[in-house]
């Protein structure tokens, strides 16, 4: 005799069905001004976590996101004018107000490009080439503290695959008309997760430990979005398992900070090095000498440096993409 078990939902399950049942509510609209040359996709692009990313989506000239805020889920559909005079903003859900209110920092108009002072022919290039280049910031350190953690040390495809699958089985269908786009699981959701399920998805121990280290202190991390640099920094860093280079990513994001510039990183000192100087081999150090004279504008002198598009030919193997799953 076959014993059918009881249905128990998965964490997100509620979200979705309530989702489908109650339709699509009206949305809040907002317009801001951009300055010149403004560009939309580039400078949000930064927030999308590999082309399948369940929590963004560009389609056509509208940029979707979804987000999870203090007050609650929510959908943003941005797009801009051609040329981009205003950008115009439509949100659903919960956290829809909050996000209006934000539009104009998430879309950077809380950065100042003029601070910028070239220092090198390619950086002065660079930075007349792209003067819509802003630095977003969302105000929201969970949401690019927990992907980054999944990025440590393995391939980008190993950590957008592994955040693909979390988000899509643990959080929730986003509000709003997108059929396919999902906000990432809420901190208690992230402590639930059980340990086959990081396996399953490609996460190895210590990766998850530190997500659930970081979840379990989420309002305390979450300060670190109205803290300076060098505070914010030691905030984060205080959780095990998460050092500069994730602090620095998140950062990135979560604050907008043009002088957060990425330590740690496998590819952004050879980058940078040759870029600047045609040597192949710069690491770490040799990157922080090279950019001292940017003090203030680091990470926005690296973005403007990747923008170049300069970067040395690859000598080694491509680091092997593994699949921790299949052991």
């Amino acid at each position: 005799m076959r014993v059918r078990r009881p249905f128990v939902p998965r964490p997100g399950c509620a979200g979705r069905r309530a989702h489908t049942l109650s339709g699509v509510s009206a949305a809040r609209t907002r317009s801001w001004t951009a300055p010149a040359s403004y560009d939309l996709r580039r400078n949000l692009r930064v927030l999308r976590r590999g082309p399948y990313d369940p929590c963004f989506r560009t389609e056509g000239g509208a940029v979707w996101r979804a987000t999870r805020t203090p007050a609650g889920p929510a959908t943003l559909r941005i797009t801009a004018d051609a040329p981009a005079a205003a950008v115009h903003a439509e949100a659903w859900g919960a956290g829809g107000e909050w996000c209006l209110e934000r539009l104009p920092s998430l879309l950077g108009a809380d950065d100042d490009p003029s601070a910028f002072v070239p220092h090198h022919p390619l950086t002065r290039e660079a930075h007349r080439r792209h003067p819509g280049l802003r630095l977003p910031r969302t105000g929201l350190v969970m949401e690019a503290l927990i992907p980054s953690v999944l990025e440590q040390k393995v391939t980008t495809h190993e950590a957008y695959r592994a955040w693909r699958l979390l988000v899509r089985r643990y959080g929730e269908r986003a509000p709003g008309p997108h059929e396919n786009l999902y906000v990432m699981p809420e901190p208690r959701a992230w402590c639930r997760i059980p340990s086959w399920e990081w396996h399953r998805a490609g996460v190895d121990s210590k990766r998850s430990a530190a997500v659930i280290r970081a979840a379990q202190r989420a309002p305390r991390l979450e300060e670190a979005r109205s803290m300076e640099l060098a505070a914010a920094m030691r905030r984060l860093q205080l959780i095990p398992g998460i050092g500069p280079w994730t602090a620095a990513e998140t950062l990135q994001r979560s604050n907008g900070d043009p002088d957060a510039l990425t330590v740690g990183d496998l590819h952004l000192p050879r980058i940078v090095g040759y870029s600047l100087t045609g040597a192949r081999d710069t690491d770490d150090a040799g990157m922080l000498e090279l950019l001292a004279p940017y003090e203030g504008q680091r990470h926005r002198a690296a973005r403007l440096i990747l923008l170049a598009g300069r970067a040395p030919a690859r000598r080694a193997p491509r680091f092997p993409i593994g699949d921790i799953a299949r052991l």
